[in-house]
């Protein structure tokens, strides 16, 4: 059969790309079993947690907060005292050489997104351990998935108990709440010398409705009586109907377990009713916005917190300073406690015969005698640190020191030079006796709008 030339041509390029499709294939299928053999010999995951060599010779650590929405200024506090520890960290060498890389998440203030952002932190950034959070129902939402996947976290300033009980992988820096709930019951029956006492609540907050009951359970069992509550949802502005409730019980405290957004308007509501008891509250009042919103409704008001800017202790003042020089700005209790929690961290990678966030936490759980900011801390069998608390009053628009009470077994760090003197005791849930610091300012259990 005789063939036209242009047909041989046709056929003749045809055969070649055959031929080159069948090359291609081979090579790909090459490169394939190679890549596949280099993947088998690659190092693996720790088999007891997430190692950072995937990340070279960084140490990959996660932070989520409220860097944006209701409670930003929380969220911006603590970042800026974990990146002031982690810039010293690293200044200093890293750990053994490796210096940490942050990888910071916003969770705009919302439970849903902290999840979501640290399942982000985890899956995506492959970070060996985690900070954060602040407020206990975020903590409370992304604990879990840390917990189910073996990261340790630590959280800086989450005081609801149930935080830490999610599982022995969370941990946190701050005391709890039946402790504070305690010691704000104690302050106000053998300091304030009060007996009737009324309670603002959040509803849709944990730390508030936990930190309640402590003080509830508290004062009642002390001798006082708890003769009003109402409650409120955070985002609310009128609170003049649950005030004016209260004021009908004739109490001689007011007791609000909130966060400052709201406390700086119920404060100055309640003025406006003509109620002149003292307000009471606990360390969701601190904020650089505080004063700012409330103003001098809130003078003869007292809160308890974690430390104290004004403390005379070297470790505080030396923090202090550079936290002022670097960010224009007197460090709050968040900042400082995510200061600590930051060092606390460093401090067990450390110690951890490799980078790897099981040894990472059972590090965590050997803390012992850690000096920070807030205080000193041993970390307890429960993962919740073993600490003091300070209560602080406000008066002409100034927050200073009232008063510092201590846990069973710790003895009242010595005074340094200028420090006021001070009296002794012990403060803890159900202990029949209080450790007291108490400053020489007397009492003024009246406020004065």
């Amino acid at each position: 059969m005789c063939v036209p030339k242009r047909g041989i041509h046709e056929l003749s390029t045809r055969n070649g790309w055959k031929s080159m499709k069948r090359r291609i294939f081979f090579a790909l299928l090459t490169l394939s079993i190679l890549s596949l053999a280099l993947f088998s010999c690659a190092p693996r995951e720790s088999t007891t947690g997430v190692s950072a060599g995937a990340a070279g010779n960084e140490i990959r650590v996660g932070e989520y907060g409220s860097l944006t929405g209701s409670t930003a200024t929380f969220g911006q506090s603590t970042h800026n005292g974990i990146v002031l520890a982690l810039d010293e960290v690293n200044a200093a060498g890293g750990i053994n050489g490796r210096p940490i890389r942050l990888f910071t998440e916003d969770d705009q203030s919302k439970p849903e997104e902290a999840a979501n952002v640290v399942q982000k932190l985890i899956s995506q950034n492959r970070v060996v351990a985690v900070l954060g959070e602040v407020a206990s129902s975020r903590s409370l939402a992304a604990a879990p998935i840390c917990q189910e996947n073996r990261i340790p976290m630590l959280t800086p300033s989450s005081t609801n108990p149930q935080v830490t009980q999610i599982g022995d992988y969370i941990f946190r820096a701050c005391f709890i709440d039946p402790y504070q709930g305690e010691s704000l019951a104690r302050f106000a029956i053998e300091e304030l010398k009060v007996r009737r006492a009324a309670i603002l609540t959040d509803v849709k907050n944990d730390y508030s409705v936990g930190l309640a009951k402590f003080f509830k359970e508290a004062f009642n069992k002390m001798g006082g009586q708890v003769v009003g509550e109402q409650s409120y949802s955070e985002g609310d502005s009128d609170f003049k109907g649950q005030l004016t409730a209260l004021r009908a019980s004739n109490p001689d405290v007011i007791f609000v377990p909130g966060y400052y957004t709201e406390v700086g308007q119920i404060a100055i509501q309640t003025r406006d009713l003509g109620m002149t008891m003292p307000m009471l509250g606990g360390d969701g009042w601190e904020s650089p916005k505080l004063l700012e919103i409330g103003g001098k409704a809130l003078n003869g008001s007292y809160y308890s917190n974690h430390y104290s800017p004004d403390d005379p202790d070297p470790v505080v003042r030396t923090f202090v300073d550079k936290y002022r020089e670097r960010f224009g700005a007197n460090p709050d209790s968040l900042a400082a406690l995510g200061y600590d929690s930051m060092k606390i961290l460093a401090e067990a990678m450390t110690r951890a015969k490799e980078i790897d966030s099981t040894l990472i936490r059972d590090e965590l759980a050997r803390t012992a005698n850690f000096k920070g900011v807030t205080g000193t801390i041993t970390m307890g069998p429960d993962r919740n640190p073993i600490k003091s608390i300070v209560i602080l009053e406000i008066r002409d628009g100034q927050i200073t020191k009232r008063t510092e009470m201590h846990p069973p077994g710790m003895a009242p760090p010595p005074a340094a030079a200028g420090a006021p003197q001070t009296t002794t005791g012990e403060v803890t849930p159900g202990s029949p006796a209080p450790v007291t610091e108490t400053a020489s300012t007397p009492p003024s259990p009246v406020a004065t709008p």
